[in-house]
């Protein structure tokens, strides 16, 4: 039989994060115990107010199709979500919606990349960056920030990995997997090169409203028209109100991109759920109070983890400002063994911790770096106490 896959197809990796969650539901389903730290996915349940718009949109029969690139009633809400929280107007011609946050982004890589285009991914990225912009037939050009700048890209750093080819840089503040968010300050350096050489700014803001310290979320777009001109915010209902399941994201941006977006999505998908939609208008228009209540418990759960985390020898985490994730550092235990296994990075750790303790972590590699692992702290409190134990036992273990 001929091979039956394209070389795209080959290319693909799978995404780590929702392997190891497979990987410990697997095990779960065998009876084990297992403590899982991997999927990004809040563990409260959806508003009620959100769940009653959308059953109010089946019975007044909204379940037919709604234009490819989303309704109008959502487009509006996200421009009147725009102008109220950041300040920016903009037009539902700016606007496409599509079914989660990442299929935004892979459709927007699908219509702003030419073979070979550079995208600027700083390290530690989102793991599916890389492999959204290789399918497109672009070239992720990783540039790897230091944790001594707390895992954030410096407007030297950006300048240095620009060329001819580089067609756009990816930020992502609120960070997934560091919690780093950017300031005001700092998104200002990145702006004044980016307008300078004419570069397309992604903004992943879909953590946004998961900041714990400091001004609060600031979007790049904020900064001046020739900056917003060059952005492209990418944003979503997932993690702001427990909604992952729903598949709802928005982009924002270029009308011509946006047209193309949906003009793709016309051939791909169809318009994202009909309800689902008109449930997200009401989230974005009338934010619920949970959110609030969810981001004070995200905050007294990334408190915990933190000191425990830095209190175990061989690990280390710095405090992450926002989303719900703690980026360890494994440095101390590198070269050290584990029944006869020499711990060379991340991915040894993380399988070693699974097959002993029943814990499922996701390796940095997947982010990028390799020497770090990433825990979520978007499960219960009971969880993550149980969880740490076992951690702090098994790295007591290690010789």
């Amino acid at each position: 039989m001929k091979n039956l896959l394209s070389a795209r197809a080959k290319a693909i990796h799978p995404s780590p994060t929702l392997a190891i969650d497979a990987k410990a539901k697997e095990m779960a389903a065998n009876g084990i115990n297992v403590i899982g730290f991997g999927a990004g996915e809040p563990d409260f349940d959806t508003p009620e107010a959100i769940k009653a718009a959308a059953c109010r949109a089946i019975e007044n029969g909204q379940t037919k199709y709604t234009p490819a690139s989303g309704t109008m009633d959502l487009k509006k809400a996200v421009c009147a979500k725009l102008l109220r929280d950041q300040g920016l107007a903009y037009e539902p011609k700016n606007v496409v919606i599509g079914c989660g946050a990442k299929h935004v982004l892979y459709n927007l890589f699908q219509v702003i990349c030419n073979e070979g285009d550079e995208v600027i991914l700083p390290a530690p990225y989102w793991v599916s960056y890389s492999e959204q912009v290789g399918l497109a037939g672009g070239k992720p050009v990783v540039v790897q920030t230091r944790e001594a700048d707390g895992f954030k890209l410096t407007p030297a750093e950006f300048r240095a990995a620009i060329t001819p080819r580089t067609k756009a840089i990816v930020l992502n503040s609120p960070s997934n997997p560091t919690g780093a968010v950017y300031t005001r300050q700092e998104l200002q350096g990145l702006a004044e090169v980016a307008v300078e050489k004419g570069i397309l700014v992604v903004s992943d803001e879909i953590y946004e409203e998961l900041i714990y310290e400091g001004e609060g979320h600031v979007s790049i777009a904020q900064l001046g028209p020739e900056i917003k001109e060059l952005t492209f915010i990418v944003n979503g209902v997932s993690k702001t109100f427990a909604m992952t399941g729903w598949r709802i994201g928005y982009g924002v941006g270029d009308p011509a991109i946006i047209k193309a977006m949906g003009d793709l999505q016309s051939h791909s998908t169809s318009n994202p759920t009909t309800f689902c939609q008109s449930a997200s208008a009401e989230a974005l228009r009338n934010p619920p109070a949970e959110v609030k209540e969810m981001v004070a418990e995200f905050r007294r759960r990334r408190d915990y983890m933190v000191d425990r985390i830095n209190a175990i020898p061989g690990l280390h985490c710095l405090k992450p400002a926002g989303a719900f994730y703690v980026f360890v550092g494994l440095h101390g235990l590198i070269g050290r063994q584990l029944k006869g296994r020499t711990i060379t990075d991340g991915d040894v750790f993380a399988e070693l911790l699974l097959e002993q303790a029943n814990v499922a972590v996701v390796p940095g590699s997947g982010f990028g770096t390799p020497e770090y692992f990433r825990l979520s702290y978007a499960t219960s409190m009971e969880r993550i106490k149980a969880g740490l134990d076992r951690i702090e036992e098994f790295v007591r273990q290690i010789n």
